[in-house]
């Protein structure tokens, strides 16, 4: 719905609700699959942004879900493949 309404009230930026938006929406989801903010510190480590490593009470991200949170930052062309 929100791409119909992005294209009928600004055909002219049709690209911008359905191009970037659905790229970067997997990250976002990819970013809730752990305990907050675990997945987003391993983001940052992914694109090189921050050190490896967390202090605690947080854990490390799960292989499974680096492999989630690794493809949706592909996806979205923020690390490369």
């Amino acid at each position: 719905m929100l791409q119909r309404i992005g294209t009928v009230q600004r055909p002219h930026r049709a690209c911008l609700v359905n191009g970037p938006r659905l790229q970067i929406e997997d990250v976002h989801k990819s970013m809730f699959i752990e305990a907050n903010p675990i997945p987003v510190k391993w983001a940052l480590y992914a694109m090189g942004k921050m050190a490896d490593g967390i202090r605690l009470p947080l854990t490390t991200l799960t292989p499974a879900a680096q492999d989630q949170v690794r493809a949706a930052l592909q996806g979205a062309g923020l690390i490369k493949k």
